[in-house]
């Protein structure tokens, strides 16, 4: 089933282009919560489960896709592995409630970035804006995934004082 679809948020970034987001996320606080912090530099196009999602995602008109790893039947990876058969070219993010290290190296295969959803709700709006490398090139096993409070120092939440450079 199709959620609601913005399509009088503003234009995106200093360039007056918009960027703009497909959203799938099955829970409508969960959903809200994070078009509220993008809807300001994106346009987003919601939707909440797999079906509808995979309508949003063979239309391919989109630059980032945001989506819930678990989905029902199905999960986001499957619509990140969608995108990609149809040469869509979009950065990905899969996201879980908690840290999972098997789902992150899935995400991470499929070419995706994974966050949890903790960190997304501050995260996504440095994703949108950001320069993003072509995959997520951070160890899965979640040692990079510390409390804040070992970030007190500006650092972002996937920068980690003992990895080395990838």
């Amino acid at each position: 089933m199709r959620d609601t679809q913005h399509a009088t948020d503003p234009p995106a970034r200093d360039t007056g282009l918009a960027l703009r987001v497909l959203l799938v996320e099955p829970l409508s606080g969960t959903r809200e919560t994070l078009q509220d912090g993008i809807r300001t530099i994106a346009r987003v196009a919601a939707y909440d489960d797999f079906w509808s999602a995979r309508a949003g995602v063979l239309d391919g008109s989109f630059d980032f896709l945001v989506t819930n790893a678990r989905l029902g039947a199905y999960n986001g990876v499957h619509l990140v592995y969608l995108a990609g058969a149809h040469g869509i070219a979009a950065h990905s993010i899969v996201y879980s409630d908690t840290h999972d290290a098997g789902v992150a190296s899935d995400v991470q295969l499929a070419g995706a970035f994974y966050e949890t959803h903790d960190r997304l709700v501050v995260a996504l709006t440095a994703y949108l804006r950001g320069p993003l490398p072509r995959r997520d090139r951070r160890n899965p096993d979640g040692a990079h995934r510390l409390p804040d409070a070992f970030y007190a120092s500006g650092r972002r939440c996937w920068d980690h004082l003992a990895s080395p450079p990838s």
